[in-house]
């Protein structure tokens, strides 16, 4: 699990750190986000592609919560290594101010299964610290 503290009203936040068409802007190996379809809604999926091992990937995922200002929730239901993403936007009493929350999982299906817990796991645990940097960057731009 990842926390940040950003400045602003948590239906901004929520809003831009739901949106995969801004994933490349915070998200590291991320390379272009959608949503496929009309209006986004539990069961809509979100399609990414992602710098993995040398080369590009396209990631398939289904939409499990969404519950706008405050939690979103992805599931992956393709390849060796699916993700399992939650996020919680909460507001910080008194100030115009989020508390992010993100919980980052992996499954792995046939050869995944090595690769979750030996460099997936690992890996993204060093990245997240680093997302969570540049989306605190991304929302409090300097002036």
């Amino acid at each position: 699990m990842s926390q940040v503290e950003v400045a602003g009203a948590p239906e901004e936040v929520f809003a831009y750190v739901t949106d995969p068409a801004r994933f490349a802007e915070w998200q590291e190996n991320l390379v272009d986000g959608y949503m496929d379809g009309g209006p986004t809604s539990v069961g809509s999926i979100c399609v990414t592609t992602r710098k993995i091992g040398g080369g590009e990937r396209k990631v398939t995922s289904e939409v499990t919560v969404l519950d706008p200002p405050g939690a979103w929730a992805v599931h992956g239901v393709d390849g060796p290594i699916r993700s399992r993403v939650h996020v919680t936007v909460e507001p910080l009493a008194g100030r115009n101010a989020s508390r992010v929350t993100i919980d980052l999982d992996f499954e792995g299906h046939g050869i995944g299964k090595i690769l979750v817990p030996l460099l997936v796991r690992p890996q993204s645990r060093k990245e997240m610290v680093r997302n969570m940097a540049r989306l605190k960057a991304r929302l409090e731009p300097s002036t």
